[in-house]
């Protein structure tokens, strides 16, 4: 066991009284002989959250004035945080604090550690549908296979996130957001496995606003850095599309056919301006993550 070094572990927390005294009676029990800190970001809750952590010594409580959302309290912890490690735990009772240990033991020389919930853990079966797209659109343009996306239990060295904390929302997708981020600037991320119980209380997530959300913030975070990924599909469809238009339209149909449909021809020349455009897009990200690096 690394007694030796510290951790800040981050708890955003909304409206989670009813299960956060018990989350943190585990939690502060569990690490009552190791060198961590638990920060609470109490993200504007109008019930008794508040009041349940104060009760509660070594635990540091921070407020927002207001309901600011899930990754923007993410953000107020990292600032405030100053270890070399940080951990994001969720305050609804889902984690298991053995769990966040074994991750923190194996992150070695990792910049992120993520845990992998396993077929034994809790699963809402009205997400699945929703998850299973926002996996998919990310292993094709991360070009990995991606084991648990959005997992809200990981170990992340501080200093490789700081410099990338104003590309992440505010919102929920600041995990999925995240994962993409470290994977596509060639930071070291691995995964561990790990078992989620039944959360206590109501979830706020909304499965079709957030879902949106965060497969237009992977496509934004993409563009930024591996553009190509992008623009490279869309521009061979457009030129595909011309050349299947002239041969359908222009040859099949056409009893004088001109040389060139112009609707064809427009659809040929946006390709080929598309795929020169990325490729310009790209010479600025490959720019932009040298920036990153420093």
């Amino acid at each position: 066991m690394e007694t030796d070094k510290h951790l800040t572990v981050i708890i955003p927390a909304y409206n989670e009284a009813k299960g956060i005294g018990e989350m943190l009676k585990e939690l502060t029990e569990f690490s009552s002989d190791l060198p961590w800190h638990i920060f609470i970001i109490n993200d504007g809750s109008n019930d008794e959250t508040g009041t349940i952590v104060s009760q509660f010594s070594g635990v540091t409580l921070i407020n927002h004035p207001y309901n600011k959302g899930y990754g923007a309290a993410l953000k107020t912890g990292i600032l405030a945080a100053e270890t070399e490690y940080i951990a994001f735990y969720d305050a609804d009772g889902q984690h298991n604090p053995q769990d966040l240990l074994n991750l923190f033991e194996n992150i070695k020389n990792n910049d992120m550690i993520i845990g992998e919930r396993g077929k034994d853990s809790h699963q809402d079966w009205m997400r699945k549908p929703g998850k299973w797209v926002l996996s998919k659109t990310a292993n094709f343009l991360t070009g990995r296979k991606i084991p648990d996306l959005n997992s809200g239990l990981r170990v992340i060295r501080r200093e490789s996130i700081l410099n990338l904390l104003h590309l992440f929302p505010d919102g929920f997708s600041f995990s999925t957001t995240s994962t993409i981020a470290f994977m596509n600037m060639g930071l070291f991320v691995s995964y561990y496995p790990i078992t989620v119980r039944k959360r206590v209380g109501s979830s706020t997530v909304k499965q079709i606003k957030h879902g949106s959300n965060t497969i237009m913030l992977i496509l934004r975070l993409i563009v930024l850095f591996n553009p190509l990924k992008v623009f490279i599909p869309v521009s061979l469809i457009t030129f595909g599309l011309g050349i299947f238009y002239e041969i359908y339209a222009g040859v099949l149909f056409h009893p004088n056919p001109p040389k060139l449909i112009p609707l064809a021809f427009f659809m040929l020349i946006t390709g080929v301006l598309i795929f020169f455009f990325g490729l310009v897009v790209d010479q600025i990200s490959e720019m932009r993550k040298h920036q990153f690096r420093k």
